[in-house]
Formats: C-alpha cells, structure tokens, sequence
C-alpha cells in the first residue's frame, strides 16, 4: 500500500452512502496499519521485518532450486575445513607460520600483532573462512536479481561482522592484554562510557567533547549576514575580504539531511572562507530544522522557498542577472532539479551548474539502494505518518550501518572495551548535529527519485508538467568522490547521459562523501582527476574516463576555482551587505542553524 501525504480525504467525497462507508472503513484500516508499523519500527530501528523475511525466502527458494549451487557450495565448505586443517597442522609445528587466509585490504580489525598469536589467530582465521563461504552463498545464486543478491550479501555480511571476534572482550587479544594490565579498569571505564553517551542520547545532548566546537564560535566564523529568512530557510550573504569580486556571485546549496556549516566548517577548513578570499560573493542556504507542524512539506515547497527565492533575493541585493549555482548532496539534486525546470520556462539566471556529490540517476546508487524497495519505504512511511518527519538518529543509523565497522564496532571495541575515547574533532562534532526530514518531502524524494528514478526518466514534474536535465544549456561541473558510499562516483558520472550542455565537466577527488569534499588546499595525500566533454564530444564511460583524465596532486578547490572564474564576466566593487529591500537580520550564522 502507497501512502501519499496529498491522498488524504480523496476517498468517499460524494457518491453513494456505501461508497462513503466502504472509503471510511478503507481510511480506517489505513490508519490502524500505519500507527501499528510505527510502534513496531521503534523496535526494529526502522528496518522493515516484512522486506527482511521477503528477501530471506526469495534468496532460500533459488538456492533451494539451485542443486549445482548447493555441492559447490559443499564443496567450498570441505576445502575451507582442509584448508583450516592444515593450517592447524602448521601452527602446532612454527607458530609464527603465515595465515591461510588474509583479510580484506580495508578490513582493518585483525591488523594488530596480537592476532597472530595461538588461540586468536584460531579465531580470526576461522572467522574470515567464514565470511568468505557465506559471501559464495549469497552470490551467483541462480535466478536470484542481481539487486537481491547484493542486500542478502549486505544483510549476512552485518551479522557476521557482529560475531566477529574482534567484537567480543574475551576473543580479543588486544582487550584481554589490556583487561589484564589494568586489572579490569578498561571495563569499568568502557561502562562509564557507555552509559555517558546513553544518557546525552536520551536527553538530546551532543556526544562527549562536541562542547568545545560550538557554531558561531569555533564553527562555522565566516563574516556575514542573514539577508532573507522565510519559514523553511535563511539566506546568508558573506563579508568580502578582497577589494574586487567576481561579477557573478554563488549561490550554494547545502543538503537538509546536514546542517549547512559542513561547508564553512573552521577557519583553513571551509570552503565558504576559500570561495570569499578568492575573490567571490557567496551566498548560502540554511535549512530550516524541520518539526511535525511541517509534515507536509514537499519537494516542490523546497525547491520554491529555497534557490528559487534565494536567486530573487540575490538579484534584488547583488543587481547581478547570473548566479553560479553549487548544489551538494540532496541540496545539487534539488538545484538540478529546479535548473531544470528554469532552462525549460526560459529562465537562465544560472550561469553554471556545480554538484558536489550529487545524484540524478539513481538506478546504481550504492548499498543506500538496499533500503529502498516498496516494503521498506512504505514502512518508513508509517514511522514518519506517526512522528510527522524522519528523526535524525534514524537517518544517522543508516549511513553508520553501510561503515558499521568503522562507524559502530570500531567504536564500541575502543570506547566500552578498551576505555578508550575517541578524541572530538570538527567534523565529527558537526556529524553528531542532526536535522530531521518532513514526512511528505522524505517520502517524495524516496519514491519518486530512489525507487522510480523519475528525475532521470522523464517523468519528474514540476508546475504540472515533466522536466528533463538534458535541457540545461548552462556549464556543468559535477565533483565525486572515489569512496562515497552515499553517492558512488560511478552514479554521479551518470549526469553525462543525461546532461546535454555545452560542457560537462567532470571532477573525481579521493575521500569520502564529506571528507573529500572538505578538502582544502594543504591537506595532505589529496588528489584530483578533472576532465571536460564538449557537446560535440563523444561519451567516455566512467573507466575510459579514469584512464583518460590526467591525476593531480593537491586539493580540488583551486582547480575549481579557476572554473567558476573563467566562466565569470570579469570583477567589479564588491555588492553591499544585503540591500533596501532585503536589509541585514542579524549575524552569520544565523538563527536556524541552532535549531535542535
């Protein structure tokens, strides 16, 4: 069952009294559905037991059917006991004889000395054995679709790395030296941390250290003003540093799921400080921190009250007709979105197009695609129906569990076993500052841009017809990041298939989806690919494109930089802090960023 927010009270306005009862009765069943989903979600953190057990049965029933499957999977099961065998056989005899299985190259669990040592190296070996056969289980099962196969593999790989050994006190080397060193004081220390951050949780407090990176103070310390406020965002205009800008100011904006100061984060880490002392006019979009009053805040009520109004108040204070656009995340989606449909009304305030770690295809958008299906959404959907929005600890859960060994595991075997706290920095202070999602908006973007993929097919409308990216004239500059596990790279590189501008160019940097954005000029081991396509041009796939696009070293930020500029009308006086119609509010960063 789809539940719509604009659907409610459709059924049983006029007709006869049976059809009134029987839409009544409908409305009825609908809701005691939807208020029993999300009790039952709170126990489930969200995940859908239906989507869970269907994907379970549908994977047993081909492998049931599958016999040639079964002996070899028989068979992978007595070579790994052989090969344990012998290896059992090597150790009793030299110790320090090589494993007979390594680990993954990012698995960084079983690095440590400690583990080569009789029984953990035992333990760890035979762990590994493991979640290799039951990677051969979930994979090439006959029949089975593709992306069914990789969320059993995905599901399986999270219940085996909970029993990992590493996880438990008394099958960890590294725990049990230091249990018996200190005499058991880590343990006492982990419970005094443990039920630290399970009371600031409980109370909405930030996690331990995030005291010491307060925004206005040590984040987000860019000079500027707040020019315009409606109800769903404020628009920050920031101070010039340098005595002539570039005509064209720019416009960001960032994602609702995050707080906008990822991007002015602290001083030498923030790309609004960069973009300001080079000589450009920035202005940005602070989100509004949605609550249940705003349930029904949709898509179109984003893109309307956020760039569409922010681009009239830049023109109003700016008297500047062409704005470069920077979108990042789900904020370059809704810019892509709205540019879009100014290219097709004749609009052309858009100068350029930039999106940082963008999607508008998301037929391939990563392990985020294995919770969304129809059973899952429409579960999401009762628990946000109840609470009016999508908590962020909800959202928060779900990136962790696509890392949870560095995000969740990693975390509890150092801070409750080890008694180790993990020092605060800015960028995880910022991570722990959550936002929530507008039930309707959520919901939108969930099944028409995740599950329909309606953006990239044609079929996304907005002012009551459908829109197309390939309308967009504008240059485009699209930024992604080789290990992006919200935006995978090759899904952002799809824009070239649907982008029909004079240019696309294209920007590969390493890191993650916010550390390799935030990667300003010094940072160490960062480096770049960049290349353009022309219109006339033909189509490079993503792997042509690694090997074609020559490797810099270095940040990111100047090479764009240069972009933005070579497609600016030259520099003028920088414009004035706000304007008679749009006087300045109050200081950055403004009021609704402190919003809880």
């Amino acid at each position: 069952m789809r539940y719509f927010p604009e659907q409610a009270g459709d059924a049983g306005q006029g007709g006869s009294a049976e059809t009134q009862r029987s839409g009544s009765d409908s409305r009825a069943a609908q809701t005691l559905d939807r208020a029993f989903n999300a009790n039952l979600a709170r126990w489930t953190a969200g995940i859908s037991p239906a989507g869970l057990a269907s994907l379970y049965g549908e994977w047993l029933m081909h492998l049931a059917l599958a016999p040639g499957k079964q002996l070899q999977l028989g068979e992978k099961a007595i070579r790994k006991t052989g090969r344990m065998a012998r290896y059992l056989q090597r150790l009793a005899s030299d110790p320090g004889c090589e494993p007979c299985i390594e680990p993954m190259v990012q698995d960084r669990r079983f690095r440590s000395a400690a583990w080569q040592h009789w029984p953990y190296s035992l333990m760890y070996q035979s762990f590994l054995l493991t979640q290799q056969w039951w990677h051969n289980a979930t994979t090439e099962v006959p029949g089975l679709p593709e992306p069914r196969e990789q969320a059993i593999n995905f599901v399986v790989r999270q219940w085996l790395d909970r029993w990992s050994p590493s996880n438990l006190p008394w099958t960890n080397p590294e725990v049990t030296a230091v249990t018996l060193a200190t005499g058991g004081q880590n343990l006492v220390q982990g419970w005094r941390n443990l039920t630290e951050d399970w009371e600031r949780a409980i109370s909405g407090k930030p996690p331990v250290g995030a005291e010491g990176y307060r925004v206005g103070r040590e984040l987000a310390v860019t000079p500027g003003k707040v020019v315009y406020r409606n109800h769903l965002m404020e628009l920050i205009q920031y101070a010039p540093v340098t005595d002539r800008v570039q005509a064209e100011p720019v416009l960001i904006v960032p994602a609702w799921i995050m707080k906008y100061y990822i991007l002015d984060l602290q001083p030498g880490a923030s790309l609004v400080e960069y973009l300001v002392g080079q000589g450009h006019t920035v202005f940005m979009i602070s989100w509004r921190n949605p609550d249940s009053d705003d349930r029904d805040l949709g898509m179109a009520d984003y893109r309307r009250l956020g760039p569409m109004t922010a681009l009239d108040v830049i023109g109003e204070v700016t008297g500047c007709e062409r704005v470069h656009g920077v979108g990042y995340c789900l904020g370059g989606t809704l810019l892509s979105i709205a540019a879009a449909a100014m290219a097709r009304d004749g609009d052309d305030r858009l100068a350029t197009l930039t999106t940082l770690a963008t999607q508008v295809d998301f037929t391939e958008a990563g392990e985020l695609m294995l919770f969304i299906g129809e059973s899952q959404v429409a579960y999401l959907e009762s628990m946000m129906w109840d609470q009016g929005y999508l908590d962020g600890y909800q959202m928060a859960g779900a990136f962790q569990i696509l890392r949870s060994n560095d995000l969740i595991w990693s975390r509890l075997v150092h801070e409750y076993l080890l008694g180790r706290r993990q020092s605060m920095n800015a960028l995880m202070a910022w991570n722990a500052d959550l936002t929530r999602m507008p039930y309707r908006m959520h919901s939108e973007y969930l099944r028409r841009l995740f599950l329909d993929n309606d953006l990239a097919s044609g079929r996304y409308v907005v002012g009551g017809h459908p829109i197309a990216i390939s309308d967009i004239r504008a240059p485009i500059c699209a930024v992604a990041t080789t290990g992006d596990h919200v935006a995978p790279w090759r899904s952002v590189y799809k824009l070239h298939l649907l982008a029909d501008a004079d240019e696309v160019t294209f920007l590969l940097t390493n890191g993650g989806h916010n550390a390799g954005i935030i990667s300003e000029p010094g940072h160490e081991g960062r480096h770049f690919q960049q290349h353009t396509l022309k219109a006339s041009d033909h189509y490079l796939d993503p792997d042509r494109w690694q090997q074609t696009a020559m490797t810099q070293e270095g940040s990111w930020w100047p090479a764009w930089h240069d972009w933005l500029t070579e497609r600016s009308s030259g520099d003028v006086a920088p414009p004035p802090m706000g304007g008679k119609r749009y006087p300045p509010l109050m200081d950055a960063p403004g009021r609704y960023v402190e919003m809880s």
